[in-house]
């Protein structure tokens, strides 16, 4: 999938674990894991949101386009 999550990058540069990210943004850590690994079809803004403003970053420092190779 071209679209790459660097959730867990933002965490260890916050020294927070995906418990407390889970628990600051109000979703559960099954929800937070599925984005975490990408596995995510789609992602309600409202979300992005509670995740920058938890991790105290911008959208762009959590999605990251990598072109699949053919």
């Amino acid at each position: 999938m071209p679209i790459i999550t660097n959730i867990d990058v933002m965490l260890a540069r916050r020294k927070m674990s995906s418990g407390e990210l889970a628990e600051k943004v109000g979703i559960t850590p099954a929800n937070l894991s599925i984005l975490k690994c990408g596995k995510a079809k789609a992602i309600r803004i409202s979300t992005m949101e509670a995740i920058c403003r938890a991790l105290d970053c911008q959208p762009g420092d959590i999605l990251e386009y990598r072109p699949e190779e053919l």
